[in-house]
């Protein structure tokens, strides 16, 4: 058994135990898990993501498509996943199930999990997408650290803590939103784009 297989297994058996009367599934993360050139962390699941059990997919995945064409990158070459692995949801006043952020319990229970999966991975770079995602290393908000390199930290008990490159970008969905954004999201697209290059082709380090 592969250190992922035994990960989702055990992740699996928690949250099993942990909400047993609920029918919530959980969304492991997906792509290469050995020393991708990315992982993308995201916030949480949503509808199609927790019907397919696949992250990014249905607006999420048009999205990352988007994503992918700035950077030169194809779906398989990096490592998707979200800092709450199932999907938070409420009734609304109409009464459709619909999105909501996670809480801050969903938040504290997943935390330990992306950290070790994180050390599976062992991606050469982190990027997170929303202040969810970036607070689960960083006690900042985006629109302090959109499109510049931080450095988070890595706490995957019982290994030694290690730290790997983090770069900040909005949501994308906080666009549609606040049309202000757009541009800024785009030139912090860029701005990766270009290091991420730079640094491929051994010019310099991130």
């Amino acid at each position: 058994m592969t250190p992922m297989e035994q990960f989702k297994r055990e992740c699996t058996a928690f949250f099993d135990e942990l909400n047993a009367a609920e029918q919530r599934p959980l969304v492991f993360g997906e792509g290469p898990a050995d020393h991708p050139v990315l992982m993308l962390i995201g916030e949480a699941p949503g509808e199609q993501e927790a019907l397919q059990g696949r992250p990014f997919v249905g607006k999420a995945g048009k999205n990352l498509d988007a994503f992918l064409e700035t950077l030169g990158l194809k779906r398989e070459e990096i490592y998707l996943s979200n800092v709450v692995k199932v999907r938070p949801s409420k009734l609304s006043p109409a009464g459709r199930v619909v999105n909501r952020p996670p809480s801050k319990e969903e938040k504290a229970l997943f935390l330990p999990w992306l950290m070790r999966e994180i050390a599976i991975v062992r991606p050469d770079a982190i990027v997170t997408l929303g202040n969810v995602a970036l607070q689960a290393f960083i006690d900042d908000v985006v629109g302090n650290r959109h499109g510049r390199w931080s450095q988070a930290v890595i706490h995957a008990t019982p290994e030694p803590a290690f730290t790997l490159p983090l770069f900040a970008l909005y949501h994308p969905a906080s666009i549609l939103y606040n049309g202000s954004l757009k541009s800024t999201y785009a030139n912090d697209l860029q701005t990766l784009a270009h290091t991420l290059s730079v640094r491929t082709n051994g010019e310099n380090d991130i």
